[in-house]
């Protein structure tokens, strides 16, 4: 079968599996190819895979015997992987315990399988979970090079976002002073801070700070992150008029911080507001509550109005790019 794949040295190989599975990249139905001295890893989507890998067509053959959870179970069950944490809803119990064993059964790699047991909830952001299989939440994610600790059942960390965080981040110059105003374990600073921004991260979850500190340690950025345990709006005093560019990932309640983002935003800045609306009017209340916060000081400009993924029936969740510019 015809696909795409990434060519690695043989000696680079294992690494290289390992980093494209833990971000679902590999098609598990079709076989690794070793030849003249390389590997050949057939992946789901090039678009996707890191830089820093080669990707090439080529012709590969089906693996004879996949076992997948479908294989086991005789239906295509719904899940996502977190690192070695497989992460599952299901309203039914035994159903979920079945999807759990079947998976273990699989070739997913899989240490810990969890059942998610809440909606996300408080200022922290968190959900409970049934633990399935294993005892242990922690788990380290990769996501376009960059590796991130993290342990569920304390931090909200969602991979189904790694494109957006990705979209993103491929606007950053290097030498930006980049403002991350709800930044969790970092997955939009760190990236940012790779492409050479120097970045400050706030979040309200003392566990989720923790593991930024960690993880910007992990992908050598340390000395260009300043991580922040508390409110955002606490360091207007500190960053006023700075930031040349904002992450305002809090759906829902970003607009609440709006006067505090125009606050810190400097001479121009570019503003990524994310935002739940209905599928009938999903860009227009984001853009008259950053017009109403920022248009006395600011000329608003709404670069993109980008629609990142569907969040419940009839509404979404969405990014507005905005630029402010300041006015003579």
């Amino acid at each position: 079968m015809h696909a795409s794949c990434v060519r690695v040295p043989t000696e680079e190989g294992e690494a290289t599996r390992r980093h494209l599975a833990d971000t679902d990249l590999i098609v598990e139905s079709l076989d690794i190819v070793v030849e003249d001295g390389a590997l050949y890893i057939p992946v789901t989507d090039p678009d996707a895979v890191p830089e820093e890998y080669e990707v090439v067509e080529r012709d590969v053959p089906e693996r004879e015997t996949p076992t997948s959870p479908a294989d086991v179970l005789g239906f295509e069950p719904s899940y996502e992987r977190l690192g070695d944490v497989v992460i599952l809803d299901e309203d039914d119990p035994a159903r979920a315990a079945r999807i759990a064993d079947a998976i273990v059964e699989s070739n997913v790699r899989a240490e810990t399988v969890v059942n998610r047991a809440s909606k996300v909830k408080g200022e922290t952001r968190v959900r409970d979970w049934d633990v399935l299989v294993g005892d242990n939440t922690e788990t380290v994610h990769r996501e376009y090079g960059c590796e991130f600790a993290l342990d569920i059942a304390e931090v909200y960390f969602s991979p189904r976002l790694a494109t957006e965080r990705h979209r993103v981040v491929q606007q950053v110059d290097a030498g930006e002073h980049g403002f991350d105003m709800f930044a969790g374990v970092g997955p939009y600073a760190i990236p940012m801070a790779k492409a050479g921004a120097d970045v400050v991260a706030a979040d309200i979850n003392e566990a989720a700070i923790d593991y930024l500190r960690e993880n910007a340690e992990r992908n050598d950025v340390a000395e260009q992150i300043t991580a922040h345990c508390g409110d955002v709006r606490e360091l207007v005093a500190d960053y006023e008029g700075r930031a040349d560019r904002l992450v305002m990932n809090l759906p829902h309640t970003a607009n609440e911080f709006l006067d505090t983002a125009v606050a810190l935003a400097g001479e121009e800045c570019v503003l990524h507001y994310y935002d739940i609306q209905h599928e009938d009017n999903r860009y227009a209340p984001g853009e008259a509550a950053i017009r109403a916060a920022a248009e006395s000081n600011y000329n608003v400009t709404v670069e993109t109005r980008h629609t990142v993924r569907s969040y419940a029936p009839h509404e979404y969740n969405v990014c507005l790019d905005v630029r402010l510019t300041r006015r003579d």
